[in-house]
């Protein structure tokens, strides 16, 4: 039995060397017996290959849209930070542009009543212990800047400075209400005190009866000796109210200021004035009104139809 196996064994052996050599000889000679073979298994192994692409395919495409996610996200983010420098470059234009018509503003006052300024930003609001309405300017002594002088917009007055510093001052505003400055109504050149009230109005209290008040009368700074702390002819505000009184010694009379305090941002110190008083040569002008174009039509009547 073992050697019936045995023999069995090397039959096979042989039988696998001499089809090996044979194909090894056909090969060289270049026949297509094993381009045959080759198909062949090319064709049985196509259908796994085909099976193996689809199993694959979202495997790999599922890595490539990891990937492209990534790059989208980071392309996302940097949108966001290009917009987020965008829209600050808009505030920054737009206060930068804020500033610039009001300093073209207090300087076109300025230069209607030949006052000599001094421009300055305002850098904090805040209070003390004696004012509970103030700014902060970045003007200071070393500008030019001292206690008790005008401080304008180009609406009109903002205040008084009260502490000067080397580089900045601390005003006190015109609604403080412990504000107090000598004024004047346009035009009747009556003369009186406006208070601050803490808000945007003020109350003007006239030193006698002889003239009535109306409302849209405009309020002026009458000046101090030496035109410190108020230099003339600084309009202050528009009377909005009359309290006449029946047998009142004096009239009071409520006073829109014309600075909005809620929005300054540029403001000037006067630290000289001209000799001559401007007198009501600051009174703000009436707007012009806009006129409105009308159109007429006129109806032609049609031909009556011939009989």
């Amino acid at each position: 039995m073992r050697n019936g196996g045995d023999n069995r064994g090397r039959l096979l052996l042989i039988s696998l060397i001499v089809t090996s050599l044979l194909l090894i000889t056909l090969d060289l000679r270049g026949v297509q017996v094993l381009d045959g073979v080759r198909r062949g298994t090319q064709t049985v192994i196509s259908p796994f290959q085909s099976v193996g692409a689809k199993i694959f395919r979202p495997v790999g495409n599922f890595f490539s849209d990891v990937t492209q996610l990534g790059r989208t996200r980071g392309e996302i983010e940097k949108l966001k930070t290009e917009n987020e420098e965008l829209r600050q470059n808009l505030i920054n234009r737009r206060n930068a542009d804020s500033e610039l018509a009001q300093l073209k503003s207090v300087l076109d006052l300025a230069g209607a009543a030949r006052y000599r300024v001094v421009g300055a930003k305002v850098i904090s609001l805040g209070s003390t212990s004696s004012f509970t309405q103030t700014i902060s300017i970045d003007a200071g002594a070393n500008d030019g800047v001292r206690e008790n002088m005008t401080v304008i917009t180009g609406l009109g007055l903002v205040g008084v400075v009260k502490i000067s510093y080397p580089n900045s001052a601390l005003v006190q505003l015109a609604s403080d209400p412990a504000f107090r400055v000598g004024a004047r109504v346009a035009g009747s050149q009556q003369i009186g005190i406006v208070s601050g009230q803490g808000t945007s109005k003020g109350v003007l209290q006239l030193l006698d009866n002889q003239t009535t008040l109306k409302v849209g009368d405009v309020i002026l700074a009458r000046g101090s000796q030496n035109n410190r702390p108020f230099v003339p002819g600084v309009p202050i505000g528009e009377v909005t109210a009359v309290d006449n009184a029946a047998g009142a010694v004096t009239q009071t009379a409520d006073v829109k200021l014309f600075a909005n305090f809620a929005t300054l941002s540029v403001v000037a110190v006067v630290v000289g004035s001209p000799k001559d008083d401007p007198r009501d040569a600051l009174v703000p002008k009436a707007p012009i009104p806009t006129p409105i174009p009308t159109v007429t039509v006129y109806a032609t009547p049609s031909e009556s139809p011939k009989p």
